[in-house]
């Protein structure tokens, strides 16, 4: 019956075969465009391969369709169906150019179809169990459900297709790993000779190896082929700091197999030097012992694998050591490679690792004594895991601490630099404020004054201050403290101190101290004396006559507001934006401020005024499309209200812009639409044939809806 359905769905009329397949491929729009344009230029002969070669596989398929009907599983119209389905696809991977898309979406409807058959067989033996026909349980069941062709069919047809479609896009990493999962998945054999591919097509890969590795050893429980390809991918990637570090966890990961096996014997003398350290190791793996226990009872080989084991651990050391060495010699100046070693070493609580993690430490600060982050890491890790600790360890986690402050302090006489002041004053914050995130904030409500805290922090910025090293982000800093701790005045002062010296140059301390300025103004009273503006309007004056506006645009707009309700500083400010916007190079440095200067007068004053502002905005050299956009919006918006002016207005602003930027076709675009929305045919037309006239590519203007 199958063969008579995949027939008739070949069976078009009494045409010939070329003609027959032609007319199946168009009717089923499998080839589009261009493609379908090769097709129709195929010889008959290239078409009668193609076609028979489809019709080859689909006959291929009709024991396992006849499984599928007979069993049950689907009716004669499924089947049907998804021999039509299955013919599409086929179709489509033997066109000229398939797709990667006909690939991935062949192999999703398989996926499905075999999910669909497997649930479908389950709820089948369900209901013949439930009957009593069989038990689900015993080993003896009906002859139908034996394990049959269709069982096998669908995963073997997902493995061609995923093979076909690695072997026409080899480059695709993530195919090969989908291809490599659905293998684990499924327990296929295939997996070794797919791993065997897809490192032999990316071996600069590292994470090729590593899956392949893990693969040998979790699943293969092969530890010499797991071995044997982490050191060919070492030998392969020698800079892959990846593949060290997953090399040294699977070294020790199979040394704490060994030591579980000789804790199951009775030997604790590779643990931790206590005995409650023993127990809890035991407590943590005893997945491990279980195995080991059990196989104790029936290996009668345990003599010889004892000295196989103790052999293994004494050189235990040494792999260890030669795979740090190994990797410190390929990537020398990785310091992230050797604290991870030693987070590595510091989490598997061997005593072997002890002394590694030692070793590891002493080269760290011999190479990277003159590293910032190498002392901010190392005093960290004094720390450790602080949040562990309890009420009653106050005295455990005040040691750590102070551990931690002699590092940094050590650190600050071999590398007094602002990066170094920086994190130390980082780390005394996280001291005081509340961060629920960071592990050294608990400090703050149980063991640390926080004016002591505070006296510290201070003293810190002092010291940087005296040796030369603060720079602009470090006397920000040290100027929000001071708001932090609700000091306005200090910090006011601070500021003026600061902006007065070697950092007269640095923006974002003189918008700070701007914003103080401006905060000490308001907190000191409802109505603001003359003098005071005077003084704050001079201050602010100077430096964004001396700073590009490139640099200052956050100033600019602290400034036009608050100063938008004084009018004659107000319009002093506008002739200042006038002389910076001209000094400006680029035409896109400022608009922002000069937009917001346009919003403010438009609230204020309304559209008359902001007409001749725009006007003397855009008058200057360079004007930006965004500037142009921003006025065009404000015209729009009246004109499409009633305001027929402010239509003429923008259809002025409109011109101006794409004489200076013709090239720019959304522009036109957006002219065209406002005239087809607010003006006439012939004014929207207008628009459209000058635009031709500029660009003679017609595609350019197909978003215009002509």
């Amino acid at each position: 019956m199958v063969l008579e359905v995949a027939g008739a769905a070949n069976n078009l009329g009494n045409l010939s075969l070329f003609m027959r397949e032609e007319a199946y491929l168009k009717q089923q729009g499998l080839f589009m465009g261009e493609e379908s344009l090769a097709c129709s230029q195929l010889s008959p002969s290239k078409t009668e391969e193609m076609a028979d070669v489809v019709q080859y596989r689909m006959e291929r398929m009709a024991d396992e369709l006849d499984d599928l009907e007979r069993r049950g599983l689907f009716s004669g119209e499924e089947i049907a169906e998804i021999v039509r389905r299955r013919r599409d696809f086929e179709y489509r991977l033997k066109r000229r150019s398939p797709l990667k898309q006909d690939f991935i979406a062949y192999i999703e409807y398989e996926k499905q179809l075999d999910a669909l058959r497997s649930l479908r067989k389950r709820a089948i033996i369900g209901k013949l169990a439930d009957k009593g026909i069989f038990e689900k349980n015993k080993k003896k069941k009906s002859k139908i459900w034996k394990r049959s062709l269709s069982d096998i069919a669908g995963v073997l047809r997902i493995l061609d297709i995923y093979r076909m479609v690695t072997m026409r896009y080899r480059g695709d990493l993530d195919l090969w790993f989908k291809y490599l999962e659905f293998c684990r998945d499924k327990r296929h054999g295939r997996m070794k000779q797919v791993l065997a591919q897809a490192i032999r097509y990316h071996p600069k890969v590292p994470g090729l190896w590593i899956y392949a590795a893990a693969w040998e050893f979790d699943q293969n429980l092969n530890v010499a082929a797991a071995r044997a390809l982490m050191q060919n991918g070492l030998r392969t990637c020698p800079d892959s700091e990846d593949l060290w570090l997953e090399y040294l966890r699977m070294e020790l990961t199979y040394l704490n197999k060994l030591i579980a096996r000789k804790v199951a014997l009775g030997d604790v003398t590779l643990l931790q030097h206590s005995n409650n350290d023993s127990d809890q190791w035991k407590e943590e793996n005893k997945d491990l012992l279980i195995p080991f226990i059990e196989e104790q009872a029936s290996d009668v080989h345990e003599g010889a694998l004892e000295k196989r084991e103790e052999l293994f651990l004494q050189q235990g050391a040494l792999v260890l050591q030669t795979i740090y060495h190994g990797a410190i010699e390929a990537i020398p100046l990785s310091i992230t490679l050797r604290q991870k070693f030693v987070e590595i070493f510091d989490a598997a609580n061997i005593t072997l690792c002890d002394k590694l993690k030692v070793e590891v430490l002493e080269h760290l600060k011999k190479d990277f004594l003159h590293n910032e982050d190498y002392w901010d890491w190392f005093a960290q890790l004094q720390i450790g895991y602080i949040s562990d600790l309890n009420n009653s360890e106050s005295s455990k986690l005040l040691t750590k601490l102070d551990r931690a402050i002699q590092v940094y302090e050590e650190a600050l006489n071999i590398l007094p630099t602002a990066k170094m002041f920086s994190l130390y004053a980082k780390f005394l914050l996280n001291m005081v404020t509340s961060d629920g995130e960071n592990s050294i904030s608990a400090v703050n409500n149980m063991f640390v004054d926080d004016q002591d805290a505070i006296s510290s922090i201070l003293k810190l910025y002092e010291r940087a201050e005296s040796s030369g090293c603060l720079n602009e982000d470090l006397a920000c800093q040290y100027v929000t403290f001071y708001l932090q701790s609700g000091r306005l005045n200090e910090a006011k002062n601070l500021a003026k101190k600061l902006c007065t010296g070697k950092l007269a140059e640095a923006t974002n301390l003189w918008i700070l101290r701007s914003s103080i300025e401006i905060k000490c103004l308001t907190n000191k009273s409802l109505s603001i004396s003359k003098e005071d503006l005077n003084s704050i309007f001079n201050l602010l004056k100077d430096v964004l006559n001396r700073l590009p506006i490139s640099k200052t645009e956050n100033l600019w707009l602290m400034v036009l507001k608050f100063f938008s309700n004084y009018k004659e500083y107000f319009q002093k400010l506008l002739m200042i934006l006038e002389t910076a916007l001209g000094k400006a190079g680029s035409s896109y440095s400022g608009t922002s401020v000069a937009s917001a200067v346009l919003n403010l007068i438009f609230q204020r004053e309304g559209i008359q005024q902001t007409r001749g502002m725009y006007k003397r905005l855009l008058s200057l050299p360079h004007p930006s499309v965004k500037l142009f956009r921003h006025c065009i919006e404000l015209e729009s918006n009246l004109g499409f209200v009633g305001d027929k002016f402010a239509i003429t207005c923008a259809r002025n602003l409109y011109n101006s812009a794409l004489d200076m930027y013709p090239e720019i076709m959304e522009l036109w675009r957006e002219y065209y639409l406002m005239e087809k929305k607010a003006g006439t045919t012939e004014s929207a037309n207008a628009v459209y044939w000058r635009a031709k006239k500029i660009s003679k590519d017609t595609m350019l203007l197909v978003g215009t809806d002509l």
